[in-house]
Formats: structure tokens, sequence, C-alpha cells
């Protein structure tokens, strides 16, 4: 069992992930569905990590409560790794955004192969066509792509490297 003074000194660290993580995905899903920023397939992929993070970080956030902080350090490792994917991810629809290279088969299309041409018909007039290399929101000239990966990126870094540097 940990100390108290241990577990206090851990606890801001193990915060991070599912604070910045939870904020993110709130920020997305308010602009989906309040700010109406219908997101791309690139844009849907870089809120999976977050959820990993928000929830490896909840879990231990737990765990340091309950004196096991080994085990939370090795989440909230876990945690800043699922910040640096999404980053990664984040770069790479920046690179799409700005014409780099090309994106994903599913960049750009939402339907499926294999349907008649008036199933296909009716997924077309249903299905709005939201593109990865259209930047549907910016600031100060950055997408939130962009801010998804300077600040996932940054936090993911922070986490690694502080994680490695509290003691065991």
């Amino acid at each position: 069992m940990a100390s108290y003074r241990s577990r206090s000194r851990l606890m801001p660290l193990v915060i991070l992930p599912p604070l910045y993580s939870g904020v993110a995905l709130a920020v997305a899903l308010i602009s989906q569905f309040w700010g109406g920023l219908q997101p791309c397939v690139l844009c849907l992929y870089q809120r999976w990590p977050h959820a990993v993070a928000l929830g490896l970080g909840l879990l231990a956030i737990f765990l340091v409560r309950s004196g096991l902080t080994r085990s939370a350090r090795s989440l909230t490792y876990l945690a800043g790794l699922a910040l640096l994917v999404t980053a990664g991810i984040g770069a790479f629809h920046m690179g799409v955004e700005w014409h780099w290279w090309e994106g994903t088969a599913s960049c750009g299309s939402t339907l499926g192969a294999g349907q008649s041409i008036d199933q296909l018909r009716t997924a077309l007039l249903a299905t709005p066509v939201v593109r990865c290399d259209e930047v549907a929101w910016s600031f100060l000239g950055i997408s939130m792509a962009g801010y998804n990966f300077i600040i996932s990126g940054l936090m993911g870094v922070i986490v690694l490297i502080r994680t490695a540097q509290s003691k065991a």
C-alpha cells in the first residue's frame, strides 16, 4: 500500500489524461451536435484514443485512491500513449487537409460496397458527405485536427515524461 504522500503527489498526474480527453471529447461532440460541424471519418478516428485515455485515466484515479499507485502509474502511462496515438491521427488528418497526402479510402464516402443502385441512390440522398481534406473550422489558421495534434501531442509527452520520472 502506498503512503498518502505518494498518492497525493501522483494524483495531479493521473488526473491529467482523463480531464484533457474528457474536455476534448466534449468539445468535439458540442461542435457536432450544437455547432453543426459534421465529422469526417478521420475526425471520428481521433475520438477513439481520447475515449481510451479517458477510461484508463478514470481507472487510474480509482487505483490511486485505493493505494495501488504502481498500477495507476502503468495505466497513466498507457493513457499518455493513447494521447500520442490521437495526436498521430491528428497529424495525418492535418496532412490530408493541407493536401500533402491522400486520406484513407473511407475519406469522403460513408457508403458500403455491394449495394444495389436503388440502395446507393437512397444512401447518397440521405447521407451528407464530409470530406477529410476540407477544413470545417479553423482558428488562427489551425483546424481542429491541428489543435488535436498539437495539444494531444504535448499532453502525451508531458504525461509520459512525468510518469517515467515518478517514483515507483
